[in-house]
């Protein structure tokens, strides 16, 4: 039997990435641990070993975000960006770039927060300039990143 909760990357086309996953949250509690820096500090970590000594979320319309990650042995990167638009607890539209060291083209992001049952289903639709970014993205070992967060992140709402 397959769990619900395991996250699902696909591709679309050839510039976009959807993820799904399923939170046994409410849309409120996991709209907000994607909104509040105190709690995104706490899961959007990644694979065993990384922290996230700044995070930055100012989630308004024009507001600006900055996470940065540091690992003992693997360095440091950060992502900036700004929220375009926010509609709590359903959805999120955001721009960001990633910072490795030199800043990737801009990812625009949509996050929905959708009623699933005793829960939360959230997918995420990720629209990038081009094939060649997305293949790039894809090889930072993102998804493993993803799904490592996700598990904090559910055991922490």
């Amino acid at each position: 039997m397959t769990t619900m909760t395991k996250m699902t990357l696909q591709t679309e086309g050839d510039n976009h990435i959807v993820v799904t996953r399923h939170f046994a949250a409410p849309p409120e509690a996991v709209y907000r641990a994607h909104t509040d820096p105190k709690i995104i500090q706490k899961w959007l970590l990644g694979p065993e070993g990384w922290t996230m000594p700044v995070c930055v979320s100012d989630a308004r319309p024009g507001g600006k975000f900055r996470y940065e990650w540091a690992h003992p042995k693997q360095g440091s990167f950060h992502i900036t960006g700004e929220f375009v638009e926010l509609d709590p607890p359903r959805r999120i539209v955001h721009v960001e770039r990633m910072h490795l060291p030199d800043p990737t083209p801009d990812n625009h992001v949509e996050t929905r927060f959708e009623p699933d049952g005793t829960g939360t289903l959230l997918t995420i639709r990720m629209t990038l300039p081009d094939a060649e970014t997305r293949k790039t993205m894809l090889a930072t070992g993102m998804e493993h990143g993803m799904e490592a967060s996700y598990i904090r992140l559910e055991t922490i709402i």
